[in-house]
């Protein structure tokens, strides 16, 4: 849904309403269930299709007013509401395909973690020039957070205090 709602915030359509809609779609035969389905098809390719209830539109109501959602909607080029609607599922298929491969790959929180090591750095007080290096050592390690960005910066000025004495 992160990627439903991300499109639907940015074209002024109700997010909350959309996925709302989504969750109830997915349980509606009392257990919840994906609203995507991927398989091979007869060429071998691999083929994703996800169906969800979509109430949106393009004309009316904040989409005729707000100037960003009016340049959301003009750079996807966007003609109808059944566009959006497709856009917006596609979207959603895309980001469940990133989803998956991370649970096959790595695992979610792994490269979530990874992701942010370069912020965790910085937010323990990394030097510019200091972040890639402490972000790479804190995922080499498997110890992403802000107390072991932390140590390393304090090891790190430390090795810089002895070199400069």
């Amino acid at each position: 849904m992160n990627g439903i709602d991300s499109v639907a915030i940015a074209t002024g359509q109700d997010f909350r309403a959309i996925e709302s809609g989504c969750h109830a779609y997915a349980c509606k035969d009392g257990q919840y269930r994906s609203l995507t389905k991927w398989y091979e098809n007869s060429n071998g390719d691999l083929v994703g299709e996800m169906e969800i209830p979509l109430a949106v539109g393009v004309i009316g109501g904040i989409t005729n007013i707000h100037p960003l959602v009016k340049a959301c909607l003009k750079i996807l080029g966007i003609a109808s509401s059944q566009e959006l609607a497709m856009i917006i599922a596609a979207v959603g298929l895309a980001q469940n395909f990133s989803a998956i491969r991370a649970l096959a790959d790595e695992g979610i929180q792994k490269g979530h973690m990874k992701l942010h090591s370069k912020n965790i750095a910085k937010m323990a007080g990394a030097l510019d020039d200091q972040i890639e290096d402490i972000s790479q050592q804190m995922i080499n390690e498997a110890n992403i957070s802000v107390s072991r960005a932390k140590d390393i910066i304090k090891t790190i000025n430390k090795i810089n205090k002895q070199h400069n004495n």
